[in-house]
């Protein structure tokens, strides 16, 4: 049996907390994406949401959030259909016996971590019924259920630890050749629960980061500047700013668009005797600016990346 994984992005959730104490309580903030195959024998629309119900509380009842995003760490399940047939009566009444087998796995490279099996059974009076009901029958307090998840953390971070010079020696590739958004992904793949690979990463990505925006801020400052240029008027004045606005304040260039801005208003006032101000949130600090931006990367990187679908291999 081969069992299939959509390979996806970016693991934004793990930046969001503060700086890692140490490894033995990282497992505690980590996150995994629900993915439901769409190749499961009797899934309709609504089994499968009660499928991605029961992966999220299994999940969350053993201290792991279910991220939304896609992230590189999923929870899945892999659903054979043992017997299905009608029982008599009035009404009539479907039952659907199910083996299921639910995975913890890697998308990037194909790998199942740990799995879990329960044989379940469900009766109702739709198939859909019968389906969500023995999804019901799935235990999630269960000790292999919990030895399920608790091996899963293990090996998630155990691969970090092993790869985590690996990943960042790509990263550093990828910035060199000024894909800075795609080294900044490669690098945010990589969760706190693997506390020092995790610090090695902020490490490298600070100065991939400033690179970024120094270098947006010289196309923004010049789109900017040819709007302006060309109508030097009101209107022009806030096109002109709303792309500034887009620059990083602590880019290096940010002193010229400043410069730009109070260039702007001075003609504004003398033209259309109006006043114009350039907005920009003076207190955000470098941190704040570069977790956000980091988050934006992320997103924005992940979104526009093709979907893969990658063969499980054998558990690590």
């Amino acid at each position: 049996m081969r069992y299939f994984i959509i390979l996806s992005f970016f693991c934004c959730a793990f930046f969001m907390q503060g700086q890692p104490a140490s490894d033995s309580d990282g497992a505690s903030r980590m996150s995994l994406t629900v993915w439901i195959p769409d190749n499961i024998d009797g899934l309709t629309p609504a089994a499968a949401q009660n499928l991605h119900n029961k992966l999220s509380q299994i999940i969350t009842n053993n201290g792991i959030s279910a991220n939304p995003e896609q992230s590189r760490f999923v929870i899945t399940a892999n659903v054979i259909m043992l017997e299905k047939y009608i029982v008599s009566g009035q009404p009539a009444k479907h039952l659907y016996k199910l083996d299921v087998t639910l995975y913890i796995g890697d998308g990037y490279e194909g790998k199942a971590f740990s799995n879990y099996n329960a044989t379940v059974t469900g009766i109702g009076e739709s198939a859909t019924k019968a389906f969500n009901n023995a999804i019901r029958g799935i235990s999630t307090n269960s000790r292999e259920c919990q030895s399920f998840i608790a091996q899963g953390k293990a090996r998630i971070i155990e691969y970090f630890d092993r790869q985590c010079d690996f990943i960042i020696k790509g990263a550093l590739t990828r910035a060199n050749m000024q894909d800075y958004d795609g080294a900044l992904e490669d690098l945010l793949s990589i969760p706190d629960v693997s506390a020092a690979c995790w610090n090695k990463a902020l490490d490298e990505a600070a100065p991939i980061f400033q690179r970024k925006i120094d270098l947006d801020c010289k196309s923004l400052l010049m789109e900017a500047t040819t709007v302006w240029n060309a109508g030097q008027n009101y209107r022009a004045a806030e096109e002109a700013g709303t792309i500034l606005s887009m620059i990083n304040p602590h880019a290096a260039c940010f002193g010229d668009a400043i410069s730009l801005t109070d260039r702007i208003a001075r003609r504004v006032l003398e033209v259309d005797k109006r006043e114009w101000q350039f907005r920009y949130d003076k207190g955000i600090t470098l941190r704040q600016s570069m977790i956000k931006a980091y988050r934006d990367v992320g997103v924005a990187y992940g979104t526009n990346q093709p979907a893969h679908h990658i063969q499980y291999k054998s558990l690590w």
